[in-house]
């Protein structure tokens, strides 16, 4: 497929899910102070980061929306960097968990995000299909059916693996969280 086609493919995929991306970053972005990173900023840095790949426009949907998730966490995983980085309260994150990981509703600073991108590495060593989950889940929406799916597993197992994850989660992101 010549190059122009490839990116016309990408662009129509990426279209395709965009209001429901845009959704998702609002979802996991609750506030953003001073206005630094918004839903829509995240969107289309996320689309920045996918843009240098056309060829994925080729990929399923539902693939296509696994791999913006895993664009958008690391969009904001460079963020929470850069900020810890400088390290000022004025200009925290905040990003909700609502039910996702248990006691544990907001992570509002740039150390919170970092403590969650090192806990699903971690995850991804012990159980790279929970970690994929966690991510599909969290930062791409997918429901469940959607993951059984994308994963080739039944909806069960999904259930069964995302509590299990969950749980692993919030004991790691808090022991991570009071070690600092």
């Amino acid at each position: 497929m010549p190059v122009n086609a490839d990116r016309e493919s990408f662009d129509e995929q990426f279209s395709l899910v965009y209001e429901e991306l845009r959704r998702l970053a609002s979802g996991v972005l609750r506030q953003e102070q001073n206005g630094r990173l918004t839903p829509t900023t995240l969107v289309h840095e996320a689309w920045i980061k996918l843009a240098h790949s056309p060829q994925i426009a080729d990929t399923s949907p539902l693939h296509f929306r696994r791999i913006a998730a895993r664009a958008m966490r690391q969009v904001l995983v460079d963020a929470a960097r850069r900020r810890n980085a400088g390290m000022r309260r004025d200009g925290e994150m905040m990003v909700t968990f609502d039910e996702f990981v248990p006691g544990i509703r907001n992570v509002a600073s740039p150390k919170d995000i970092l403590a969650l991108d090192s806990a699903l590495d971690q995850l991804g060593r012990i159980s790279e299909r929970q970690a994929r989950l966690v991510e599909g889940r969290f930062f791409g929406g997918l429901e469940i059916n959607e993951l059984a799916e994308l994963l080739e597993i039944s909806e069960s197992t999904v259930s069964r693996e995302w509590r299990a994850a969950r749980a692993w989660l919030a004991v790691e992101i808090r022991r991570s969280l009071d070690a600092t």
